[in-house]
Order: structure tokens, then sequence, then C-alpha cells
């Protein structure tokens, strides 16, 4: 069974395809210049958020329709983590290969000039994970799940 039709890969799964998706909106924004507009980031969210909510829709289709509260927590929150770090990883390569970006960073941020490559990333990275948290937490509260005292698999 391959990563992309196993069920029990499922965040690894979605979160290569989420990661996919932000690193096609990155290279787009930086084709068409906008990639200076600190507000289009926030469509980030939206594109973690859908991932998430497939990733969580998958889960609970391949385990007959049951999503346990805290594993559906898990499984949002292991998917913006896998996204987010691919994603990290990716904007530290593109910031190593074109240094027009880092420059740009450096000279218009207000703290730019503590900022490096390696910081850079790493920020985008943990700015996801807790993006990515917060957006599974606020699924899950709509994501039909069984009751959080419910033993697994005896869900009423």
């Amino acid at each position: 069974m391959g990563l992309f039709n196993d069920p029990n890969k499922i965040p690894e799964n979605y979160g290569i395809k989420t990661s996919l998706g932000l690193m096609a909106y990155f290279l787009v924004m930086q084709v068409i210049d906008k990639h200076h507009h600190v507000e289009l980031r926030m469509l980030n969210l939206v594109i973690i958020s859908v991932g998430i909510y497939f990733a969580l829709k998958k889960f609970k289709n391949t385990h007959s329709d049951h999503v346990n509260y805290f594993r559906g927590l898990i499984v949002g929150t292991t998917t913006g983590a896998i996204a987010s770090a691919i994603f990290g990883v990716f904007l530290f390569i593109y910031m190593k290969v074109d240094h027009s970006l880092i420059q740009s960073i450096q000279e218009n941020e207000p703290m730019g000039h503590y900022l490096n490559e390696y910081i850079s990333a790493f920020i985008v990275t943990l700015e996801g994970v807790f993006s990515g948290m917060l957006v599974t937490f606020l699924l899950m509260n709509y994501v039909d799940s069984d009751e959080v005292n419910d033993p697994a698999g005896e869900s009423k």
C-alpha cells in the first residue's frame, strides 16, 4: 500500500498535498510580483485549512465514519505540521538560491536586519504549525466526532 492510499498515513498524504498547494501559491505570487503584500499571506491559512479539513474528512471515511475527538486533533495538527515543515524547507532552499527575497525582507521589514534564511524559514514553519493547531481545534468543533468519553469503537 502506497503513501497516498494508506489509511494510516493520512497526515503525511495530506501534509504533502497541502505543502504543494502552499508552494504553488508562493510561486504564483513571486511570478506576478505580489510577494511583498503581507496581507496575501492570509491565504496560506485558507490553504492549510482546506488541507486539514480534507485530511479529517478522509480519516472519518476510512475509519467507519467515526472520529475520536483527540485522534482528530492529532490528525489535523500533524497534517498542518508536516505541510508547514515541508514548506519551510522549500522556503529555505528558495532563499538560498534567490538571494533577492531575503535581501528584500532584510531591507523592508522592521526587524529584517536580524533575519537570515534559517530564522525566516523557521518562523514560517512555526507560524504554520500553530496555525494548523488553531485550525484543527476550530474544525474539530464542526466535524461530527465521537463523544470524548466514548471508548474507541463504541460510539453511540
